[in-house]
């Protein structure tokens, strides 16, 4: 499974606001989404690393199955 925790985490290290990531582009039915658990893209990630400036496993981890 992919969680989208580290996103979250990041975004509060980094003072990102929902609304900072709105008025880059990014899509807000895509933040709800993720909040979900959601299955996004890789274009999406690629865009969340270039507006919060971090790396994918700043915004993704795997959590394997039996945890």
């Amino acid at each position: 499974m992919i969680s989208y925790e580290p996103f979250f985490d990041t975004m509060k290290r980094k003072n990102i606001t929902p609304s900072t990531l709105f008025k880059a582009g990014f899509q807000p039915a895509t933040y709800y989404a993720m909040k979900k658990g959601n299955s996004v893209i890789t274009q999406t990630i690629d865009k969340l690393c270039v507006i919060c400036e971090c790396s994918p496993s700043e915004i993704m981890k795997h959590i394997p199955d039996n945890e």
